[in-house]
């Protein structure tokens, strides 16, 4: 006679010990100590193979059985692929099937949603015998349901080819571990789904960058041509390269968002997309602007670290006009035979970052303003610029030269 209950589909056995389904305490907490150990594993994994195997493994040892396995449900094939077990010949994994039908424990358990205990294969009338549990001499065998919310993924069965009685009280055991794996698995699938997004999201935005910054490339081309062609007129050839300064500093950060954005501005091999390294940043902007004055001496000193591209642009225009400021007045002509240095040094600080622009010329001139009140063009986009970081800008009294000493909140 078959027992149904809401849950399970049972067929016990008449010759059954009285106390057989009633294993004693220790036994039961056994079974709980494994199933928590398994869930660490289950909350910390990644490797969904390894941890179908590690299942496996534990829920047969605290079943005390000879064979588990954990099979994967095939749509396309109406088959349950092995994809991993303990007990099985080297064969089995990854290559045996069995069949999904109503016709098979597994099958039944899959199409129901119900696990199953068959404690009596050879005399089943609701079931057939597997051949590939024939083959091993399985006698009896349990069965429960892996699923989650992206529907069934297979099911957990646990085998032996000894006389003995598999309990209801093992079913919470069994599916413990196929609900922890069912959860596992729909993480892994979760975020598997969420790193090809960013992959590819990270993808698009160094594409667009690499096509701004060869559009601000063409910009900055043809402002140099204009200001070539309007060197009869001073004050426009001056116009005309400032701006192509200023334009030549935005291509700059998405170059670097460019190159960056394939992980190589870390120096592991990882990074964020929409960020970027500020220190090599920081050096090729230097470094640009001094091939364009070979007789001044530039040096940057930039610590390593990670910055939005957001803040990045206005922090490299606002070192981009310092810079050229510096190398306009900073060493009149004839001032520092030896052509003076303009120093850039960044550091970041627990709560800020700090840009300092400095140099040991001739100092800025009595009334010096930065910002809307500044006669300066180039001082008034500091000042806009400052602003816009939610930044400070000082000048601090140094024995020589001048110095512009920007801090930024690291905090937005």
């Amino acid at each position: 006679m078959t027992i149904k209950t809401d849950l399970t589909e049972v067929e016990p056995s008449p010759n059954a010990p009285q106390d057989a389904s009633r294993p004693d305490l220790d036994y039961r907490l056994r079974q709980q100590a494994i199933l928590s150990e398994f869930g660490v594993e289950a909350l910390r994994g990644t490797d969904v193979d390894h941890l179908l195997q590690r299942a496996t493994e534990l829920c047969a040892q605290g079943m005390g059985a000879e064979f588990c396995k954990a099979l994967e449900y095939r749509p396309g094939a109406d088959t349950l692929l092995v994809r991993a077990g303990v007990g099985w010949g080297p064969d089995v994994i990854g290559k045996a099937r069995v069949g999904a039908d109503f016709a098979s424990p597994a099958g039944f358990a899959l199409k129901t949603g119900r696990p199953v205990i068959s404690n009596h294969l050879a005399a089943e009338t609701r079931f057939r015998t597997p051949q590939l549990m024939a083959e091993h001499g399985v006698r009896r065998a349990i069965n429960v349901l892996i699923e989650n919310r992206e529907g069934a993924f297979g099911v957990l069965e646990v085998d032996d080819t000894r006389e003995g009685m598999f309990a209801e009280a093992d079913i919470a055991f069994m599916q413990g571990f196929a609900n922890l794996l069912g959860g596992a698995i729909e993480r892994q699938r979760t975020e598997s789904l969420l790193r090809a997004a960013l992959a590819r999201q990270d993808l698009l935005a160094r594409e667009m960058s690499h096509r701004v910054k060869n559009s601000l490339a063409i910009v900055a081309s043809l402002l140099a041509l204009q200001a070539r062609a309007a060197e009869a007129e001073p004050a426009v050839h001056a116009a005309l390269t400032d701006a192509r300064s200023r334009v030549e500093a935005i291509a700059g950060v998405h170059d670097q968002l460019w190159r960056q954005g394939d992980g190589g501005g870390d120096g592991n091999g990882e990074g964020v997309p929409g960020e970027l390294d500020l220190a090599p940043f920081l050096e090729t902007l230097v470094a640009n602007l001094a091939g364009g004055r070979p007789d001044q001496r530039l040096a940057c000193a930039a610590a390593p670290f990670r910055i939005s591209a957001d803040r990045a642009i206005p922090i490299g225009l606002l070192v981009n006009e310092l810079v050229t400021n510096a190398l306009k007045y900073a060493y009149p002509l004839g001032t520092h035979p030896e052509g003076g240095e303009i120093r850039v040094r960044a550091e970041p600080r627990p709560d800020m970052l700090v840009v300092e622009v400095a140099d040991d010329g001739v100092g800025l001139p009595p009334g010096f303003e930065v910002g809307r009140a500044s006669k300066s063009l180039g001082m008034r986009v500091v000042g806009s610029l400052t602003r816009q970081l939610g930044g400070q800008l000082t000048t601090p009294t140094t024995p020589r030269g001048a110095c512009f000493r920007l801090e930024v909140p690291l905090t937005p």
